[in-house]
């Protein structure tokens, strides 16, 4: 037997799993029912067969602009950023029917809606205005981390902030403004080349593709979109 941990006849009945990893795992004879499952998903095979590739694809096939969210090219990127923009547009028009109270609701233990726009405001922060722009302290006061963070000297975290949706918005502005101004000069050459930050904070990485610090922005705009659209239809009217 392999070094990885042997667990038998365990029942993981009722679980929920936050923020959690599972790699390089295999799970024989068991029964799966009423799952529900978010997240990132790279060779998983179930019953022989890798699930990943057939749910990305029907994903596109649900929105196929997400087929977008992978671009090669700088006018790919910029392609990528009006799309979201202009998804994002109509996503708190419709927001902007709800009474502000339910705006800072949670719905089933996710992210209000005001505090999605807030951690979006920190994913561009992270990792456009200090990876790429070189600010080694880009955060706002209302910068929010997500909630499984480690913390870290002199980045805000005041996950129970409750700022006006307007107040949100405006420091939202602010940092699409920023990425749609970075994107607008970025040429195919650049998109070749890695950024390195050093600086106390977060994040500390070195030789990092440029494109990567771009995917993980596009990605979180995409998802947290998903996930806001998803909530806002189950909040009562």
């Amino acid at each position: 037997m392999d070094d990885r941990r042997l667990v038998r006849k365990v029942d993981f009945s009722d679980l929920v799993v936050r923020g959690g990893g599972l790699y390089r795992s295999t799970l024989h004879g068991v029964e799966l029912h009423d799952v529900e499952i978010h997240g990132e998903l790279i060779n998983v095979v179930v019953n022989g067969v890798d699930i990943a590739p057939l749910i990305d694809a029907e994903l596109n096939r649900r929105t196929p602009e997400r087929t977008k969210m992978r671009p090669e090219t700088a006018d790919g990127y910029r392609e990528a950023w009006a799309i979201l923009e202009r998804l994002w547009a109509g996503t708190v028009e419709r927001a902007r029917t709800f009474p502000e109270e339910d705006l800072h609701r949670s719905v089933g233990g996710e992210w209000s809606f005001i505090q999605t726009l807030r951690h979006l405001s920190f994913a561009s922060d992270a990792w456009v205005g200090r990876m790429i722009l070189g600010n080694p302290s880009p955060w706002h006061p209302l910068s929010l981390p997500w909630d499984e963070a480690p913390g870290w000297p002199g980045i805000p975290w005041d996950r129970e902030a409750r700022p006006s949706l307007d107040e949100a918005l405006a420091l939202r502005t602010e940092r699409q403004t920023m990425v749609r101004d970075f994107l607008a000069g970025l040429t195919d050459t650049q998109l070749a080349t890695t950024v390195t930050q050093t600086a106390p904070g977060w994040p500390v990485i070195e030789d990092l593709p440029i494109t990567e610090c771009l995917n993980i922005v596009l990605i979180e705009e995409w998802e947290h979109r998903q996930y806001a659209e998803r909530d806002l239809a189950l909040l009562p009217r």
